[in-house]
């Protein structure tokens, strides 16, 4: 699949993913400055990149795109109160998101807050709802909540707060940021894995897929943050240095960090190496394309 072919895909389930998530809070039983600030953070763009991973991958191993879709959805929505917690001035204290200003901005810390809160236990609602045997719902739910909570997404935003200001060497880095980014991308693999009916080697390889792209997705986030384009970006280039943060190109300088996302997507290929599915053909793009962003 060439890089052309795949952004249309991109875009095509993303634009899918963005109708569900509209969908999400018009039941009117949620107050409404509450549903205002949960929207304006859950529709202020992005690629979508995790949901469609959860919805490709379950597809690969055999399911239905249209019944994991509420799941796919419950990722983002995760996502989007991981952004929003991590902009409050208790931790990032960033004023930007996606080019926006970050919710706390837009409305006030104690609301922000809430619609965080929100985002994330309306997340174990839609994804408790998919129509799924129980057991692959049940076991994909586990694997989620494990990414998205103290040994995972939360533990890694517990870490980054520990290391910031400090000289972090490469192995407590990675351990961060495994956790941070890479678990939740890998969760998003593994839990289509799971719902799409795919075996214990599937799900193992869809892990090692995840976790590769993952860490290249960190390493090129870290890189653009140096060398990228504060318009693409939607947020201040620096602010990583700015803050002290722990990167790969504080640590390593920028062209070992190039070469060891190299070496995470060609590690991601080699899991996709004995599918033949025509979605494995856009997974390697994905991984390609991650790789692309910060060169």
């Amino acid at each position: 699949m060439t890089p052309q072919e795949m952004k249309a895909e991109l875009r095509t389930l993303g634009a899918r993913i963005e109708a569900g998530l509209g969908a999400i809070f018009t039941d009117g039983r949620t107050p409404a400055p509450l549903v205002e600030s949960m929207k304006y953070s859950l529709m202020a763009g992005g690629k979508r990149l995790r949901p469609v991973l959860c919805l490709v991958w379950t597809e690969l191993s055999g399911g239905s795109m249209d019944a994991a879709f509420d799941f796919a959805c419950a990722i983002e929505c995760i996502h989007t109160y991981s952004l929003i917690h991590d902009d409050l001035p208790a931790m990032d204290n960033d004023d930007l998101r996606r080019g926006k200003p970050s919710n706390h901005k837009q409305f006030d810390e104690a609301t922000a807050i809430l619609a965080g809160d929100g985002l994330l236990t309306e997340a174990f609602t839609l994804a408790a709802s998919v129509n799924l045997p129980a057991d692959r719902v049940l076991k994909a739910l586990h694997h989620l909540s494990v990414a998205a909570g103290p040994r995972g997404m939360v533990g890694g935003q517990m870490l980054d707060m520990k290391l910031t200001g400090q000289a972090a060497d490469l192995e407590r880095m990675r351990e961060m940021h495994a956790k941070k980014t890479g678990a939740m991308i890998e969760s998003s693999c593994v839990t289509g894995a799971i719902l799409g009916g795919g075996d214990s080697r599937v799900q193992a390889l869809a892990s090692a897929y995840g976790r590769a792209v993952g860490l290249a997705f960190q390493i090129t986030d870290d890189i653009l943050d140096v060398v990228g384009d504060e318009a693409q970006l939607g947020k201040p280039v620096g602010s990583d240095e700015a803050q002290g943060k722990s990167t790969y190109p504080a640590l390593l300088g920028i062209e070992r960090s190039r070469a060891l996302a190299r070496e995470s997507v060609d590690q991601a290929m080699a899991a996709l190496s004995g599918f033949s599915h025509p979605r494995a053909g856009f997974l390697r793009a994905v991984a390609r394309y991650i790789l692309d962003r910060a060169n």
